[in-house]
């Protein structure tokens, strides 16, 4: 690992020590479940839904066994909770008994698992050595000059070929936690920041304002 991705993950597991996602699950198809209604929603949000949920669902066969109706009401506070429970309740048709798959490619053939969710899955389940990219991530990586893209699948693409895999798991789970309590979109806490001065972001800024004066 070069001096720079050394220095930007010391300082995120400085601050977090033992960084690991923060869906709420207890079973391998709960996190399976969880990580589809995430998309396009707040871990918090899911994790309320997920609290009452997974008292009934701990395996496919439970979802299979819910009325599919009843199944999309107890998750309809959920952001495009119509198409999250058809491809949840497909899903869990297909598996069955079925240990859930640990390959992309076999995580990729269920409905609603698009790379990013299968990246995730296949990391917290097998520890396998992807980064599954969000918003949070995205806006990291380009802010300290990991990568300079416009889309998180470029990012996620540069991400797996740049960070060596016995990083990746730090590397995951701790810059989604920086991006989300430290490196906000907005407001960014770039003034206790000890990585400001390779960010482009905060630097960038302070040229503007030197500008400006």
């Amino acid at each position: 690992m070069d001096k720079k991705l050394k220095k930007i993950f010391d300082y995120i597991e400085e601050l977090f020590p033992n960084p690991e996602t923060e869906l709420h699950y207890s079973t391998p198809f709960q996190l399976v479940v969880a990580v589809m209604l995430s998309a396009q929603a707040t871990d918090k949000q899911v994790n309320k839904v997920t609290e009452k949920l997974f008292q009934k669902v701990k395996t496919p066969d439970d979802v299979v066994s819910l009325w599919f109706e009843k199944f999309e009401k107890t998750i309809s506070s959920v952001n495009y909770y119509k198409s999250k429970a058809k491809h949840i309740f497909e899903t869990a048709e297909l598996l069955g008994k079925r240990k859930i798959p640990d390959t992309l490619e076999a995580l990729m053939q269920l409905p609603g698992i698009g790379i990013k969710t299968a990246k995730l899955i296949a990391h917290v389940l097998y520890n396998k050595p992807f980064i599954a990219v969000d918003t949070h991530i995205h806006r990291v990586a380009n802010r300290l000059w990991l990568v300079t893209t416009t889309a998180p699948e470029k990012t996620s693409e540069l991400l797996e070929k740049l960070i060596p895999d016995n990083a990746k798991d730090i590397a995951h789970h701790g810059l989604v936690l920086f991006g989300r309590y430290h490196c906000l979109a907005r407001n960014p806490k770039c003034d206790i920041c000890k990585l400001k001065k390779i960010c482009n972001y905060y630097v960038t800024l302070n040229e503007v304002k030197s500008i400006s004066k």
